[in-house]
């Protein structure tokens, strides 16, 4: 829906606040919102007008299915599927930003695409 790239020195609920003050106005009819544990803090809570429901990882040292964090792994993981992405290889954090924009319009019109099977 929206991608902003921050520098490696910026907190990301620092980072999530232009993000998603960005995103209201593009998507106002959205409710929820759920993110990890690095946007918890109480300055982000109250910058952002929905509800923002933190989804903690599992405590236990063994792979554990978390339905609304499989959500963003599996996004990541698509993400990831285009050769540009998988590493750092941008200089400029706008490229980056775009690149992965494509990467997710390139998912979005290869699922419109596919014929329904009978």
């Amino acid at each position: 829906m929206n991608v902003f790239v921050a520098s490696g020195d910026v907190q990301d609920r620092d980072a999530a606040i232009p993000l998603l003050c960005r995103t209201r106005r593009l998507f106002p009819f959205i409710e929820r919102i759920f993110a990890d544990g690095g946007y918890q803090g109480q300055k982000t809570a109250n910058a952002v007008a929905w509800t923002l429901e933190i989804v903690k990882r599992s405590d236990l040292h063994r792979f554990v299915v978390l339905p609304k964090r499989w959500i963003v792994e599996r996004t990541f993981a698509w993400i990831s599927r285009n050769r540009r992405l998988a590493r750092d290889f941008e200089r400029h954090a706008r490229k980056a930003a775009a690149f992965v924009r494509l990467a997710m319009i390139r998912l979005m019109l290869r699922r419109l695409s596919v014929s329904p099977s009978s």
